[in-house]
């Protein structure tokens, strides 16, 4: 195998795809001969002139159509640790879960205390629960076999569960006005899903076209559209009486697109801040300061203190040949907030407040990388080969 192939191959090129696509959005929208064009690519529609809650341009398609497919996988994923992996028992899901429920309470402190009085900026309070889990596992894997396998492990079931709340939390408050006729049929969709994986069935094709009309039900009924990718993932079948079980099948297939296509198309389109429209006041306002301090800080905090208070009671123990300061290292790592903390900001101010999510953006990037660099030094230091 060759070194490219092999490096195409590991976790790290994600990371490294994602840090280049936002590099480029950031340099095409801050530079005179590129920036309109920037804008413009963003905001044309394919199918003509719309308006409306849905304009359908690139941008729409981008983060509620493709953006449904990074959602699809994280289902997958989440599904597969239900079943099979590190979420499969109660002892083993119990100290990840806690780690991740503490990890998404102590950042959202953190941003409301510096943003409870500004009542245009508080409702971004869930930007810094997230954790990107492509630039987390990336930025790990950049170190090697130095950190033990537990502790990858545990950073990917933290981030599952953390994925999975984020989720929850778009899902109940950032969705828009419920319109039940589209819930009705959102509801029968799932029904469908949920007969046909009683029924066993395998093939991957069935669940995908009662996945689109999934798709559209719930785009129309003012929930978010990519909630569809998680529900569909989530009722795929892990098990099935051959190797090509729907979910298995569909992962393999699904993997390489939003790693190489959906993922860095969502970064070049949302990490584009105009830097020339951010006031030095602005840099340092409450906003970008609260998700910096809530990734850099709330996170491992969060996490730390969750996973030490569980220890204390006797509730978890530590995995095997780990301390709690390994446990605080990853929790540092896990500040990589990246593509959920933007998808969040994007729906918690819209496009109305553009210099809003501007703000919020900067702070994002700025959290994000302080927290990667961070994260890597400790691990770096913690396990450096004699």
């Amino acid at each position: 195998m060759s070194v490219l192939h092999k490096w195409i191959k590991s976790e790290a090129a994600g990371g490294v795809i994602l840090i280049i696509a936002a590099g480029l959005a950031l340099i095409l929208a801050n530079t005179g001969w590129s920036a309109e064009g920037y804008q413009r690519f963003l905001h044309y529609t394919p199918t003509g002139p719309s308006s409306g809650e849905h304009p359908h341009d690139i941008l729409f398609w981008i983060n509620d159509a493709l953006m449904a497919l990074f959602f699809l996988l994280v289902g997958l994923e989440v599904k597969r640790e239900l079943v099979t992996g590190a979420l499969a028992s109660k002892q083993q899901a119990l100290f990840p879960l806690i780690a991740a429920l503490g990890g998404m309470i102590a950042p959202a402190l953190i941003f409301l205390a510096f943003n409870a009085s500004h009542p245009d900026i508080r409702d971004g309070w869930a930007i810094p629960t997230a954790t990107d889990i492509a630039f987390a596992l990336g930025i790990l894997a950049l170190l090697g076999s130095r950190v033990p396998p537990v502790l990858k492990v545990f950073l990917m079931a933290l981030a599952v569960i953390d994925d999975l709340g984020a989720i929850v939390i778009i899902a109940i408050f950032y969705s828009s006005h419920i319109a039940w006729g589209a819930m009705a049929l959102v509801v029968a969709a799932v029904a469908v899903l949920a007969l046909m994986n009683r029924a066993k069935v395998s093939s991957r094709l069935p669940y995908l076209l009662v996945g689109a009309v999934l798709w559209v039900a719930v785009l129309l009924s003012g929930i978010h559209a990519t909630i569809a990718g998680v529900v569909l993932g989530l009722m795929m079948p892990v098990k099935g009486l051959s190797e090509t079980a729907a979910a298995p099948c569909l992962t393999h297939s699904l993997e390489p697109w939003v790693r190489w296509l959906v993922l860095p198309l969502f970064a070049f389109a949302n990490a584009g801040v105009v830097v020339g429209d951010i006031s030095l006041t602005q840099a340092f306002s409450s906003l970008p300061s609260g998700i910096i301090a809530g990734l850099l800080i709330g996170k491992p905090l969060g996490i730390t203190v969750a996973c030490w208070l569980s220890l204390r009671l006797g509730l978890t123990r530590l995995p095997e040949n780990t301390g709690i300061r390994d446990i605080a290292a990853i929790g540092v790592l896990c500040g990589i907030g990246f593509t959920m903390s933007i998808f969040i900001a994007s729906l918690a101010y819209g496009q109305e407040a553009a210099s809003l999510v501007n703000e919020a953006k900067l702070g994002i990037l700025g959290g994000s990388v302080l927290s990667a660099v961070a994260g890597y030094l400790l691990l770096r230091r913690r396990y450096t080969l004699p």
